[in-house]
């Protein structure tokens, strides 16, 4: 793969010179964890039912999403009936769900029948002693008592010290070695960025350090308070995390989670990892989490938005009348169809010219019109309204100008 593939991609061929690459480390595989059935919907207003968790998983299986985080089987008996139907659904992707530290959260997710579990334990000083109160012999204590016994339930375990991006490297090793060294089980930890407070040299500082020092794998699980969580994800991934944990749309806590959708896309186009995830039905499963969580997408959000593809300033659109059909490449960095994206729709409107009056008649079947006095004539009215209205106009309100310029047409 390279920076152009045709029908696909086209970016930066900086992105992948020898002097660029050759300072990656990317894991040979990268497994996506998505938790937007349990951090997704820890955001304030969203809830979802048994029958939205279980349609939303089998949107984030179809899309190839290797674990998928059902829940949290302690929140309600909702939640840990959700958890059991989607462990019966049989679907390819492992379940996970996440507990706490305490011995009963096991035999409960034991009982909803899941994978593997998350297990939370502070992983920073200040959370620990100012958010529980304890010390840390204590959480060392809890921790490797509940992550062994998941192990002997036979359940995979993801170990996960919250707010461990503002721990000290000392006291995060301390803590995981401590838990190890009392009979502790980790099949991999996840590098916590509760409050989004990575650099994206920061967590790939901290990813190494962890796999030198501890020896365990490594997933990235990073929130978007600075806006950060997309490119340190990458870092973490560049320096050897085998995992990134996400939500779909971005929704969580704050100002969210790890996004899906750019982070897969970005990962396949800029850097050339495929992590396997079906792009093609990345927009249906953000209209799907959309709906059910009665969240709108914003209409030009990366990947998913509705008003993505197209124009309505008129020099872009000139270049597209002249470029779609040689190579549509040439006006977008990825192909529109590769994320199951309709085709460029063009707007009109007070920064349009020719262009898109000719190509707005192509698609609405107003015959083209070839005198150029009457095209500016229909833009002079055209920028008149649409400053007016404060918008782009709609086809109906163009169609009507149209016939006041061309009655004849």
């Amino acid at each position: 793969m390279g920076f152009k593939e045709e029908g696909r991609w086209w970016v930066s061929p900086a992105n992948y010179k020898e002097e660029v690459v050759r300072t990656f480390h990317f894991p040979p595989r990268i497994e996506i964890l998505d938790t937007t059935l349990r951090d997704g919907e820890q955001e304030p207003g969203i809830i979802f039912t048994v029958e939205d968790k279980v349609e939303i998983a089998k949107k984030l299986d179809a899309a190839g999403v290797h674990r998928i985080e059902a829940g949290c089987p302690m929140t309600s008996e909702e939640d840990m009936a959700a958890i059991k139907a989607i462990c019966a659904l049989g679907l390819k992707a492992d379940i996970y769900c996440f507990v706490r530290g305490v011995l009963s959260d096991m035999d409960a997710a034991k009982a909803c029948g899941v994978d593997g579990v998350i297990i939370e334990v502070p992983g920073s000083e200040q959370m620990l002693q100012g958010g529980m109160r304890w010390g840390l012999p204590k959480a060392i204590d809890a921790a490797a008592a509940a992550t062994k016994y998941a192990h002997e339930l036979g359940m995979k375990v993801t170990f996960f010290p919250s707010d461990a991006s503002r721990s000290s490297m000392e006291f995060l090793v301390t803590l995981l070695k401590g838990v190890l060294d009392n009979g502790g089980h980790m099949d991999s930890v996840a590098l916590v960025d509760t409050f989004g407070a990575f650099s994206p040299e920061g967590a790939a500082y901290m990813v190494r350090e962890l796999i030198e020092q501890v020896g365990i794998p490594v997933e990235a699980h990073f929130h978007e308070d600075f806006g950060m969580s997309i490119p340190t994800t990458i870092a973490a991934l560049q320096a050897g995390a085998f995992c990134a944990h996400v939500t779909v749309n971005g929704i969580g806590e704050r100002a969210g989670s790890c996004p899906l959708e750019p982070l897969v896309m970005s990962l396949q186009c800029l850097y050339g990892q495929d992590t396997g995830i079906r792009y093609e039905k990345l927009l249906d499963l953000s209209r799907e989490v959309s709906q059910r969580s009665k969240k709108p997408v914003p209409p030009t959000k990366a990947v998913v938005g509705t008003r993505l593809f197209g124009w309505e300033t008129g020099l872009p659109t000139g270049y597209w009348q002249k470029s779609r059909d040689i190579n549509p490449l040439i006006m977008m960095p990825y192909h529109f169809s590769m994320t199951g994206q309709p085709a460029p729709h063009i707007y009109i409107g007070k920064k349009s010219g020719g262009a898109n009056v000719a190509l707005v008649n192509e698609r609405l079947g107003l015959p083209a019109i070839e005198d150029k006095e009457l095209v500016k004539e229909l833009l002079r009215k055209v920028k008149e309204l649409s400053i007016a209205v404060k918008r782009d106009l709609t086809d109906e309100e163009y169609t009507k100008l149209y016939q006041e310029v061309c009655p004849q047409s």
